[in-house]
């Protein structure tokens, strides 16, 4: 499947277009991060690639300079959040069965407090 430069009722694609409201913490002419509205961690953010691609599934071998470049922003954010050295986790949710609900392909950068060696983490709340 070819990747979209932007689709209709995608929020993500919306906020990326500065339509839907967010908080953007870093932009570039790739991707996109922002604060997500239901953080898992007190650090979780969401890197978000400017072209719409449904979720990871969709990459091809092109596209590994943006996998590559969203996996380095994704360490940047950690170190301006200060979760460099305390430790961060980096996911990504493929489709409904793995907890995907916004198909918009995006990496999570979670952090902020010790997480346990299992992949899931409780909802802060």
């Amino acid at each position: 499947m070819q990747p979209e430069s932007v689709m209709t009722n995608c929020i993500f694609c919306d906020i990326i277009a500065k339509t839907a409201p967010a908080e953007i913490l870093y932009e570039d002419e790739q991707c996109v991060v922002i604060k997500t509205i239901q953080p898992l961690t007190p650090i979780h953010l969401l890197i978000l690639p400017r072209i719409h691609y449904s979720s990871l599934n969709d990459f091809t071998d092109s596209d590994s300079e943006l996998a590559g470049h969203m996996l380095l922003i994704a360490k940047l954010m950690a170190s301006r959040m200060n979760i460099s050295d305390s430790g961060y986790r980096v996911a990504i949710n493929v489709g409904a069965g793995a907890g995907q609900t916004v198909f918009h392909l995006h990496l999570h950068v979670l952090g902020g407090r010790p997480m346990g060696a299992g992949l899931m983490t409780e909802r802060l709340g």
